[in-house]
């Protein structure tokens, strides 16, 4: 007699690697077992995902939980339930929080947290300082490590490797992709005595202009080429670096926000004042066209959010004090449903850039993909249910997104990991399930 499944999607429109397939997706010991179950099959657990995509369970490899430090806006336990609640099997967390994740004791904290507390899969970065460079090598290697974060630039924390000595000796350290805030501190610095306290928030943008980006990602991608080490160009937002990176596709990827292509300047500002405010900034149409058309052509790998809360206090301060960053990690996959739904990219597509696209970039082993052997990591959409989004949905503490009253289509109804339903309609469901994620070399 054949063993039973531990859980059987029954029905669904699955979203594979070679196309879509209406078919049942059989688990047991948490990897998919068999992808076109007989209707026969005997399984403890059933999910009928009639009228569903399956999706891989999607990845957020961008997110700040601002934990340990900031507990009173977000904390391991919260972001994640807000991943599981937006669809999101697995996040990476950013090391600048209070203290830093910058050595092995805290990377060893973090992993016993996540692996006792988180909701989804986790993945964290260690960040890189002038004065760690010497540990980068080992610290990439421990588990659950995604990368090595740089801050080419400040924004949010202490964290900030500006100069191109210190760059090099970090690029020369260590083997695995680096991950960069590609902002150019000295343009930044010359630029800061232009503006002063009670401007328009929109002056953000015009500080934090395009050539403070594209400055950066030139001298980052020089690097790149002079050490032969795989750069990652987080949050990418001018056409200008678009267009640049095209010809160092062999040592770089790079990242685009659901916000740069969702919001567009001056409006954000004009409509949300300091909950617009963000690093890099939004900006205006000709730069989210142009981060559509690298969507469009292949150009980006992975998206995020860049989930980053703040207590209200600090956003609704005037400019430039307000606080930079803005919440998303729980609204990600509702905001783009709603773009698949009014055509701007396909679904399959969608995956690519939440699933498969971040395994590559990161060498993420055994996710990304509905494939035999892989986790069982699912998420469940409903691509016709129209929802609005709202601030009482918000599950980190902060309680608010720069989306709240924006209806869209297509919705997560539940997330699944390594076989467990760890979120349906709406309701998070069981006990933690995290476990950190495996990553190669």
């Amino acid at each position: 007699m054949t063993e039973p499944y531990d859980l059987i999607l029954r029905g669904g429109t699955c979203v594979l690697p070679w196309g879509l397939e209406q078919t049942s997706v059989g688990v047991r010991f948490g990897r998919i077992a068999a992808l076109g179950v007989p209707a026969d099959a005997a399984a403890r657990e059933t999910f009928d995902a009639r009228g569903l995509y399956v999706l891989p369970g999607l990845i957020d490899p961008h997110v700040h939980l601002r934990d340990p430090g900031g507990e009173g806006v977000e904390s391991l336990p919260t972001g994640t339930k807000a991943a599981v609640l937006g669809g999101i099997a697995a996040v990476f967390d950013m090391p600048n929080t209070s203290p830093p994740v910058t050595d092995a004791d805290r990377v060893a904290w973090k992993q016993a947290y996540a692996e006792r507390d988180s909701w989804c899969d986790f993945g964290l970065y260690v960040g890189a300082t002038k004065s760690n460079i010497g540990e980068l090598a080992a610290l990439e290697r421990m588990r659950g490590v995604a990368a090595i974060k740089v801050f080419a630039g400040s924004s949010t924390g202490t964290l900030m490797v500006e100069d191109d000595e210190h760059l090099e000796r970090i690029m020369r350290s260590g083997h695995r992709r680096v991950a960069y805030h590609a902002e150019d501190e000295y343009r930044l610095r010359e630029r800061k005595s232009l503006f002063k306290l009670g401007d328009p928030y929109c002056c953000h943008m015009d500080w934090r202009d395009p050539e403070v980006a594209f400055r950066a990602t030139r001298r980052l991608m020089a690097l790149a080429r002079r050490t032969g080490r795989p750069a990652h160009i987080l949050h990418m937002t001018t056409a200008e670096e678009f267009s640049y990176i095209k010809d160092f596709r062999d040592i770089a990827t790079c990242e685009v926000l659901a916000t740069h292509l969702t919001q567009v300047a001056p409006e954000v500002y004009e409509r949300l004042g300091g909950y617009g405010v963000m690093n890099p900034p939004v900006r205006d149409a000709r730069h989210r066209e142009a981060a559509w058309a690298a969507v469009r052509d292949g150009t980006v790998d992975c998206l995020g959010s860049d989930h980053a809360p703040h207590p209200r206090s600090a956003k609704e301060r005037p400019w430039p004090s307000c606080s930079s960053g803005l919440t998303g990690v729980q609204t990600l996959l509702p905001v783009m449903l709603d773009h698949v739904h009014a055509g701007r990219l396909s679904l399959a597509r969608l995956v690519d850039l939440m699933a498969a696209g971040p395994a590559w970039v990161y060498g993420i082993l055994g996710k990304g993909r509905l494939a035999a052997g892989y986790d069982a990591d699912f998420t469940l959409v409903d691509l016709a249910r129209r929802q609005r989004i709202e601030n009482s949905w918000i599950a980190s503490p902060c309680g608010w997104t720069p989306y709240d009253g924006m209806t869209v289509t297509g919705w997560p109804v539940a997330t699944i990991i390594r076989g467990h339903v760890v979120m349906r309609e709406n309701e998070v469901l069981g006990t933690p399930q995290g476990r950190l994620v495996t990553f190669a070399g």
